[in-house]
């Protein structure tokens, strides 16, 4: 094994005494600082030059009382080669500190060892989760891939890819550093999901990487998704898996890749012919500010260093792992500008960090950056790549790199694709004609209007017929590209084929039962025209009515006088006749005229609204279904039909719990007549499209009834999550906006002659309901009860004005009780006539008898005779004592 690669800095005035030092004559202070990298790797060379410079500056600041010594160890990428390196640094040259680390599993080693030396250890790597009681002197000087994986999944659904393959370079312990967990809850937060793993071996466990990798990408031809996510690789490994991919044609056509920043924080470092193997993928890279004074004085440098100690390099861009590490030496010369020197005090220091460095905010929060960063998304192109977005953590899309201005949920740059276009790629494993899709047509159907295969003239072949056919030819006409198929009958069961619809259907579907119909009859139709309600309301109308018109009329109107039974009879056929307008009786009072107008003008309209709604009962035929229930199919273990090689059966059984034995599979649309004439069933279930088509011919025979259980609908058969499905039902719903898609129904769905003149249950007549008069009640109801307030109001005036006359100079021998006065006032109300209260004969001032007055009756002048019930009001004057006149012929 070869020795790993130290390089020492030795300073004027350097005596070290311990790992904290003392201070020398010139009160300088001296720290030693490890630092283990992939020294052999481009990323190793970036993060040696900034160490370099970031170590150099710091010492030349003539006002620093320490000064920093590097000790530098190559670890190859290989965590036992860490670890050793790690305890050769504490051990020999005692550091305070080690940084670098450019995997999880070189920090995880090394964390151990510093935590137990009780050394602070600064990783470029980190999990998706730290465990500080495991690590307490570990720090991470990355970023969660939280938000890296949020903005995989949003550009995944921002181009409708429903399913990709995640391919990842396998750590030395067997995981993916948390990041494949994180990206499949992003994914299915938006829709999407992972049809598929590739796992690479580690890089430095293979002899032949060319080869490994070849035959793991070959597997990915078998895989249906073409949207490939590199989510974490070594930078050998990165080079072999994509000039490997393009050279068996995985970059290409219909295919696209998204690295994360593990790589794509490297496109910079990248040579000519390695960009070359990357083009059109998109990355996500890991935002820095190019335009601060600390990254203008910091590059030059930085440049002529790297390009000094590399010449053989053409690319001289720093990555993001070159600022950490400059960002990372600034850390620690911070922290140790305290008073106190030991490793508690250096950890809580390094912890307390707060500055803007090159990488970003330097600030911890849970042993890690406490922000995160801003992103941006790439596009490889020629020898560089485009800026198309930047991801703003908690926000999404945007233009620009700040949180002012053009703001999206979905990706809006223009991307240059691995075949060269601008067309998004489908995603998916496109049909060719070596390989057309195969397109699964069920053989058998009950409903050869739906589908229907037929043996041709030449030997094995079929011809296929039908709606679902015809649909299908228009669609493949409106796509925007050709697709190539190949029909295949399908000789199995129609639940095969129904199971796998996934997308949106081109006929909605549900379970619907069909029963033979009978002829509507009853003995009270004539009932039908009125909901219960509505007739329970138009009596009570009716019966207030005619309390009005008695109550208006009583007084003044000999026809509603005489005995109650004479009163209630006359009332009632006056209001009840009226409605026919063969009422005899006269009216009298101005207010009665009103209530009868009002009155009128209801009866009118009622008698209208029910003729018209019970002519229209008797004229069109009613049809009622002979069962209702589905719970009595099933209490009374009669036999039902259904289509056999549908779901349907297996619906009938699980869901609604009928017996199996009581279940007859039906195989043709014209057998299902006669299992009904014999009565072999009882009912049928059918789906919606079938049960339609049935109807349409035997509309006066069958009807549909019970509750319809939905469940998806008819639909083509693609593979979940195919951009094929997609593109189907966009062409679907343009079919139907254009009116193709009724006109196919018009065609294959006619209905029967007798059929198409018959009445549908929509224009079937319904009782007519109190909702369509309670305006009119309201008006009749308020104009009655304000003629009798009138009324009431009037008698009341006149009562109390005859009360006031007859007492005038008349002292009452007693009082009067407020039970006679209330009584006297019910009399008048009743009988229209004042009782006065007559002198005494020993007093002859203060009557002891009642008298009774009342108004002037309108005689009918036609009569031969004057009523005996009439009577002449006498004036004041010769009234007093009170004489009752009774007029007679």
């Amino acid at each position: 094994m070869q020795r790993p690669c130290r390089i020492t800095f030795v300073f004027i005035s350097l005596f070290l005494v311990s790992p904290y030092g003392e201070k020398t004559g010139n009160k300088v202070t001296n720290y030693n600082i490890g630092a283990i990298i992939d020294v052999d790797s481009r990323i190793g060379k970036e993060e040696k030059a900034a160490f370099e410079f970031a170590v150099q500056s710091f010492n030349n600041d003539v006002s620093n009382n320490h000064k920093l010594s590097l000790y530098i160890q190559n670890s190859r990428r290989n965590p036992l080669l860490a670890a050793t390196a790690a305890k050769k640094l504490i051990e020999e040259q005692e550091v305070i500190a080690i940084i670098g680390l450019e995997t999880w599993e070189e920090a995880a080693l090394v964390s151990d060892i510093g935590s137990r030396a009780r050394v602070p250890v600064l990783s470029f790597a980190a999990p998706a989760l730290i465990t500080p009681s495991r690590w307490p002197f570990l720090v991470t000087m990355a970023n969660g891939d939280s938000e890296q994986m949020k903005c995989i999944a949003a550009t995944i659904s921002s181009f409708n890819w429903k399913r990709v393959v995640v391919i990842y370079e396998d750590d030395a312990f067997g995981g993916d550093s948390g990041k494949l967990a994180l990206l499949s809850e992003a994914l299915s937060d938006v829709g999407s999901e992972i049809e598929y793993r590739l796992v690479l071996p580690p890089f430095s466990s293979v002899s032949n990487p060319n080869e490994v990798v070849q035959d793991e990408l070959i597997k990915l031809f078998n895989v249906q998704s073409r949207v490939y996510i590199v989510l974490q690789s070594s930078l050998p490994m990165t080079i072999h898996l994509f000039e490997k991919a393009k050279e068996i044609g995985l970059i290409g056509r219909d295919s696209a890749w998204i690295t994360t920043n593990t790589i794509s924080n490297y496109f910079d470092s990248f040579n000519s012919s390695v960009i070359s193997s990357m083009q059109g993928i998109l990355g996500i890279k890991t935002y820095y500010d190019e335009g601060t004074n600390l990254y203008k004085t910091f590059y030059p440098q930085f440049r002529r260093t790297f390009r000094d100690e590399n010449p053989e390099e053409d690319n001289f861009q720093p990555s993001v792992n070159a600022l950490r590490a400059y960002d990372s030496i600034r850390t620690i010369k911070q922290a140790m500008d305290s008073d106190e020197n030991s490793p508690d005090s250096l950890l809580k220091n390094i912890l307390s960090s707060n500055f803007t460095g090159l990488s970003g905010e330097i600030h911890f929060q849970q042993r890690k950056l406490s922000h995160d960063p801003i992103l941006r998304i790439v596009n490889v192109i020629g020898k560089s790549y485009n800026e198309l977005d930047f991801w703003l953590p908690g926000t999404g899309f945007s233009k620009n790199n700040g949180y002012v201005g053009y703001i999206s949920a979905d990706f809006t740059g223009t991307v240059i694709w691995p075949d060269g276009s601008k067309l998004v790629p489908k995603g998916w494993a496109m049909p060719t004609n070596k390989k057309p899709m195969i397109i699964g047509v069920p053989a058998r159907t009950a409903f050869e209007k739906f589908v229907k295969v037929e043996d041709g003239k030449h030997p094995g072949q079929k011809n296929y017929d039908g709606f679902c056919i015809e649909l299908f030819y228009k669609v493949v006409n409106v796509l925007e590209y050709v697709l190539i198929y190949q029909f295949d009958p399908h000789n199995g069961t129609y639940d095969e084929l129904v199971h796998k619809v996934y997308n949106k259907p081109y006929a909605a579907t549900g379970l619907s039962m069909i029963v033979p119909v009978k002829p509507e009859s009853s003995a009270w139709m004539f009932l039908k025209p009125f909901t219960t309600k509505m007739w329970l309301v138009t009596g009570s109308i009716l019966i207030y009515t005619m309390f009005i018109v008695w109550f208006l009329e009583h007084q003044s109107n000999p026809d509603f006088r005489g005995p109650w039974n004479n009163q209630i009879g006359t009332v009632f056929w006056f209001t009840f006749s009226s409605i026919f307008f063969a009422h005899r009786e006269k009216i009298y009072s101005n207010l009665t005229k009103v209530v009868v107008v009002v009155w009128l003008f209801v009866a009118l309209i009622l008698t209208s609204s029910y003729t018209a709604s019970l002519t229209s009962m008797l004229t069109v035929q009613r049809l009622e279904p002979t069962v209702t229930d589905i719970e009595w199919l099933k209490r009374s273990n009669v036999k039902i039909g259904c289509d056999g090689d549908s779901f349907v059966r297996t619906y009938l059984e699980d869901v609604l719990k009928f017996k199996s034995y009581n279940i007859e599979n039906v195989s043709s649309e014209y057998k299902y007549e006669g299992e009904f004439k014999s009565n072999h069933i009882a009912a049928a279930f059918l789906e919606l499209p079938y049960g339609r088509v049935f109807l349409n011919h035997y509309c006066k025979k069958f009807t549909t009834t019970a509750p319809t259980y939905t469940f998806g609908g008819l639909g083509f058969i693609f593979q979940k999550g195919s951009p094929v499905a997609r593109d189907f039902s966009r062409a679907i719903l343009k079919l139907s906006e254009d009116g193709t898609l009724m006109s196919l129904e018009q065609k294959w769905f006619a209905p029967s002659p007798e059929c198409s003149a018959n009445v549908t249950e929509e224009s079937k007549t319904d009782s007519l309901s109190i909702h369509s008069f309670w305006g009119l009640f309201i008006i009749s109801v308020a104009t009655y009860t304000v003629c009798l307030l009138l009324f009431l109001a009037y008698s009341l005036k006149r009562y109390w004005n005859h009360e006031e006359e007859n007492n005038a100079g008349i002292l009452p021998l007693v009082d009067e009780s407020v039970w006679n006065k209330a009584m006297r006032l019910a009399k008048y109300i009743y009988n229209g006539k004042v009782c006065v209260r007559g002198e005494a004969s020993a007093a002859p001032r203060v009557p002891d008898i009642y008298k009774w007055s009342s108004p002037t009756w309108d005689y009918d002048r036609s009569s031969s005779h004057i009523s005996m019930e009439n009577y002449e009001v006498k004036s004041q004057a010769e009234s007093e004592i009170g004489i009752q006149l009774q007029a007679h012929n």
